[in-house]
């Protein structure tokens, strides 16, 4: 890993751990995921990030870091370090910003850009029932520095549909979400965007088991283009709600089979995130 990823990591890190040491109350979804959006580390949630503002159109931001590290090769790994904003207008209209580091020992430090906007469609528990989701629909806009090789481009958006869930009923809350994806990302888009388009899906299991901690799983089916096949991701985390404004995450993140002859996948490693919201 370079200095500079280094410093980046470092830096994003201590700046939200400082921010949340003055915090009171508790915290919840969604998270600023990978790509700066609303969501958990992977996936997109339905709802929609920031805290509403009372008699104004704006909410407050919030803001995430995510590190991931990835033993990748023998005395080789992937440093991944990312760092969002988001903000929700008229309670509706969700835009975000994201920043990823990807750092593979020995190589150039690739930079991926992210924008992002989201529509919630249809509010949780709309008409009285319970059995409505929430719903909305999004595109991440994304570009990497890296001018990849051959017939690869550099910048493609990706268009998403996501239904979200908290079931209060059983015996401890649960929050189920999933979506379909259109992208024609490479490893998230890192290493290019294909010229054919896939659509995948994903998906979210969360139970509450306290009142300030969640647990769960994340599933998103990696999509295969003919040329290049990306692998499956899952993690398995554990959120802790500090407080109002404060929220930890660690988490085992498996991308896929490093020495698959058919997919690409990076292996599995270690998470940590640091999430703000104002």
């Amino acid at each position: 890993m370079s200095k500079r990823s280094a410093w980046v990591k470092v830096l994003y890190l201590a700046g939200f751990s400082i921010w949340g040491a003055t915090a009171a109350v508790r915290a919840g979804v969604p998270l600023n995921g990978l790509e700066g959006e609303g969501g958990v580390a992977f996936n997109p949630l339905a709802y929609t990030a920031g805290s509403p503002i009372e008699n104004s159109p704006f909410s407050k931001p919030q803001f995430g870091t995510w590190y991931v590290h990835l033993p990748y090769k023998e005395r080789t790994h992937i440093d991944w370090t990312t760092a969002g904003v988001a903000e929700t207008l008229f309670s509706r209209l969700e835009l975000s910003y994201g920043y990823e580091v990807v750092a593979l020992s020995g190589l150039d430090d690739i930079q991926q850009y992210n924008l992002g906007a989201k529509v919630l469609l249809l509010k949780e528990n709309a008409g009285g029932s319970n059995a409505v989701p929430a719903v909305s629909a999004g595109v991440v806009s994304k570009r990497i520095t890296t001018a990849p090789a051959g017939d690869v481009a550099s910048k493609a958006p990706d268009y998403y549909a996501v239904a979200t869930k908290l079931i209060k009923e059983a015996p401890r809350p649960i929050l189920l979400s999933a979506g379909v994806l259109s992208t024609r990302g490479r490893t998230l888009g890192v290493l290019g965007f294909d010229k054919d388009r896939k659509t995948t899906y994903f998906g979210n299991l969360d139970v509450l088991p306290v009142g300030n901690a969640a647990v769960g799983i994340e599933y998103k089916k990696g999509a295969e283009f003919s040329t290049f096949k990306n692998a499956d991701y899952w993690n398995a985390h554990l959120a802790w709600f500090v407080d109002s404004h404060l929220t930890l995450v660690a988490a085992y993140v498996n991308a896929g089979d490093k020495n698959s002859q058919t997919k690409v996948g990076l292996g599995g490693g270690t998470v940590l995130s640091v999430q703000y919201v104002f």
